[in-house]
This record gives C-alpha cells, structure tokens and sequence, in this order.
C-alpha cells in the first residue's frame, strides 16, 4: 500500500511538471525520442491496407499522418512526415493503382492538410520553449525560497518535502530553512497567507532575514523580532508600489537548537500549530504557547515575542506541518490527523522517528487521505538532534 500511494505522489510531481516534459518522457525510450514512429507506423498501415486490399481505398488517410505528427513531433519530423505521406499517396495512386484514382483533389488534400500541419507543429514547438523557459524561471524561484538542504546540517539531521496545491505551480507560500551559527541552529518553518507570486515574495523577504539574523544574533527573541519587522516593513513596500495583498501574515514555528541545552529547545510560536514530538516512546504535541501570527505583533502592546524553552530528548524528532496537511480532507470531509498515522508507525516500529521515514509517512498519508487532491500548499518538515 506504501508503494501504491509513492506511486501517486510521483504522479503529482510529474503533473506539476507540465504536460511538455509529462509528454516527452512518455515518448522516449532510454532518453531518444520515438514520437516520429508512431505516424510513421500510421502511414505504412495505411499503404499497405489500401495496396493489398481491394476492399478498402483509404489511401487519403494519409492526410492524418502529418496532423498526428504535429500534436507529437517537432517541426522538422512533421514536416518530413508531411513529404513522406504526399510521396506515398502519389505511389499509391499512380505506381501501385489498383483502385479507380482519386486524382488531383486528394492529392491537394494531402499536401493542404501536410502544410496546415507543419504550421501547427511550429507554433506548438515554440509555446512549448516558453513553457519550459517559464518552468526553469519557476525552478529557480523555488530553490531561492526552499533551498536544498542536506541530510545533515548544523549537527540535526533534518527532512522536508514540499507538494504545491496548484499542479501548475512549482512554489508557493510556504517556507522552511535551516541556519547554523555560533549561537546554535535555528530553524525556521511557515507558511504566508494567500497564494500566488505575492505569498511567494513574503516568504523570499522572511526567509532572506532569517538567513542573517539567524547566524548573527545571539538572542532568538531578536531573531523573532527581525521577522516581525521584515513583515511589516515588506507589507508597506507592497503597499506604496501598488501590489495586491499587501496585508498578508504568516504563521511559522522559529526553534533553536544550541548545544548548551542537550535536552530542550528555544522556540518562538508565531500563531503556527504546535509540532508534534515524536520519540520511541510515541507521539505527543508540543505545548500551544499562543503567539500572533508575523505581521499581528504590533495589535497587543507588550513584548511582540516570547521564546518558551521547551523540553525535548536527543532521539526525539520534532514533525512540523504546514495546513495542507491538517486540512486535508477525505471523501466524507474528515480531516487528516497525522499524529494517528505517525503512533501507529512509531508503536510498530521506532526507526519511524527517523526525519526522512517520518516525513514520506506524513507525505504518503495525506495524499492517500486526500485522494491526491489537495486544497492548499502542504509542507512536512522533521528535525532532530544527529545522534553519534
């Protein structure tokens, strides 16, 4: 069943991929493209059905050989395609006339339907470069706002996955990074409000600042604090240059692991749901220490942040998701409740703990539980302290 559900979340990657390399892939063997047999072997159907039999004359079916091409082939393999149907519909008419000729008017159709085909295929060429030059653009948006992570980083070994609820989109409004410096590793997980290139810039200027602050500042409650800012300071740039959205918050979980505490973490809720703790011993939630989402500080007076220590063992994973997850519905309109699945694995197998296993298990469950529809951007994220 694990594999079944693997399978699905392959087929939703290949649909965010685009229909261009969806195609592609299907129509190559060993990496060489073989879209041009199949017309091909269309056309040599076609003559060989209306030469040897006397039953049928079908040789002006080779006007859909060059149509077939153009929906699969470049410009250069319709256009050959296109020359190759004329030249057989001339052989079979002429050479290898068995049949009364169909004469001069099924000749214009063919070479008419071979000219209207090889433009097609031209303009479909070169709305497909587009498309692939917009996908790379894309590609590299993501890697700026989610950057690869290894497997381990600042002495946590750490696993994230990201699934956009747009299978046209490559990335959306949620965020997650890892920053190691002298006062220990933070990590940063969040997710902005809203959808679209805007979400996608608040997380680029919170992400940006967490990458800084984080490796600078001695103090979390800074570092929180600088998100805070960046938020608002972005919202008012949105705002004096006319973009829509301006108002947006995101909720995030800011958690620092410093190695003078070998047994809790540092952490800052900014209105994010509380990660759950997963450990050999099973599943429990963090403490929900309130806090206002980046973006809210400045409606309560007071500290804009508090940082909570936290108590968490060294083989303890914390599972941080965004609410793609927790939102994810079934057919009857239940939600997903991963801390069940997550208990369930963990009682028949620790090693489930593992950041990696942890978050294809989460990933898996709420595709299966979704039926693969899912109704916002959907973000796993798992850390724990590397253990020598």
């Amino acid at each position: 069943m694990r594999g079944r559900w693997r399978l699905l979340e392959g087929l939703v990657r290949a649909a965010g991929r685009g229909d261009v390399v969806s195609r592609h892939e299907l129509l190559s063997v060993r990496g060489r493209n073989v879209a041009w047999l199949f017309p091909l072997v269309l056309l040599a159907g076609i003559a060989v059905t209306d030469v040897s039999t006397g039953a049928f004359q079908i040789i002006s079916w080779t006007v859909l050989v060059p149509g077939i091409a153009a929906a699969i082939c470049g410009m250069l393999g319709t256009a050959v395609l296109a020359v190759l149907a004329v030249a057989v519909y001339v052989l079979a008419d002429n050479v290898w006339q068995h049949h009364e000729r169909t004469g001069t008017s099924g000749l214009v159709l063919v070479v008419l339907g071979g000219l209207i085909a090889v433009a097609a295929a031209a303009v479909r060429v070169g709305g497909e470069r587009r498309m692939l030059h917009m996908r790379d653009i894309a590609d590299t948006t993501r890697r700026t706002v989610l950057r690869p992570l290894p497997d381990v980083f600042g002495g946590l070994e750490i696993a994230g996955v990201y699934l956009a609820a747009d299978t046209e989109a490559r990335v959306g409004g949620d965020f997650y990074d890892v920053q190691p410096g002298p006062h220990g590793t933070r990590v940063l997980v969040g997710d902005v409000q809203g959808k679209g290139l805007g979400a996608v810039e608040t997380a680029a200027a919170l992400l940006s600042t967490f990458r800084e602050s984080g490796y600078h500042e001695t103090d979390l409650a800074t570092v929180a604090e600088r998100l805070e800012i960046r938020i608002l300071r972005h919202r008012r740039h949105s705002a004096a240059v006319g973009q829509p959205g301006g108002d947006r918050f995101a909720t995030a979980v800011l958690i620092e692991f410093s190695p003078d505490l070998p047994d809790a973490v540092n952490a800052v809720f900014f209105g994010h749901e509380p990660p759950l703790v997963v450990g050999p011993d099973g599943v429990r939630r963090m403490p929900a220490v309130g806090g206002l989402p980046l973006g809210m500080g400045d409606l309560v007076p007071g500290p804009p942040v508090a940082v909570h220590r936290l108590a968490l063992a060294p083989e303890e994973t914390l599972l941080v998701v965004t609410d793609g997850v927790t939102e994810a519905r079934d057919a009857a309109g239940r939600f997903y409740r991963p801390a069940e699945d997550v208990a369930r694995a963990v009682a028949a197998d620790p090693r489930s703990a593992a950041p990696r296993r942890l978050v294809a298990l989460v990933r898996d469950g709420t595709l299966r539980h979704s039926r693969a529809r899912l109704v916002d951007d959907t973000t796993v994220f798992a850390v724990r302290r590397l253990n020598d």
